[in-house]
């Protein structure tokens, strides 16, 4: 029996804020999951590549044909934003997992006034209503601990994978930065990922 016929399907759903990084994120995870001998399908659902702009991705594993996410259906959702994070909670089922950023990068409606960015106690009960786990990690804040606040990406991924809600860990995502991101990017990325490995234990 190969590792694909035993392999459970999964669905991640990912959402965040055009020009965040989301869709590197989808790609690096869903190569991740490939060096892992895993059977991956992954694309976009719906992205608007302007900053500011929702950006959502799904990577299905386990043997799926398309990457056709339904409502109710993902079983993980990485939420890059908070308020993205509220928004995209339709697509989690009753009792999936949730990692999300709790570091806010308000539409430009909230920067305007014509809109108002709810509270973070808000975001977090109406995520816990529907979760059967939830991480909130500063994201930013501890990408930029590590030299970039684009690589708190790589914190919450390396969050998901330490948690166990993947079929591999931080090692085989550690492997996947150094194989396919760029020397000069490796270094802070490899931070991140210690950063997110540790909120997981702390």
């Amino acid at each position: 029996m190969t590792m694909q016929n035993k392999q459970k399907r999964m669905r991640v759903y990912f959402t965040g804020v055009g020009g965040q990084g989301t869709l590197t994120a989808t790609t690096l995870l869903a190569r991740t999951a490939l060096e892992a001998g895993l059977d991956v399908v992954a694309g976009e659902v719906h992205g608007m590549a302007q900053r500011g702009g929702v950006v959502e991705s799904v990577m299905l594993l386990g043997g799926w044909r398309s990457p056709k996410l339904d409502l109710g259906e993902a079983d993980v959702m990485l939420g890059f934003e908070p308020l993205e994070t509220l928004r995209g909670l339709p697509y989690l089922r009753q009792g999936g997992t949730v990692f999300s950023s709790s570091d806010a990068l308000p539409p430009v409606g909230v920067s305007l006034g014509k809109a108002v960015y709810p509270d973070m106690a808000h975001i977090e009960s109406s995520v816990r209503a529907i979760a059967g786990q939830c991480f909130f990690i500063p994201c930013r804040e501890l990408g930029r601990q590590a030299g970039s606040v684009q690589s708190g990406n790589t914190v919450l991924l390396s969050a998901v994978c330490a948690s166990g809600a993947l079929p591999f860990g931080v090692d085989a995502l550690e492997a996947a930065i150094k194989k396919f991101l760029p020397p000069k990017l490796q270094e802070v990325n490899l931070k991140a990922l210690e950063l997110g490995r540790q909120v997981l234990k702390g």
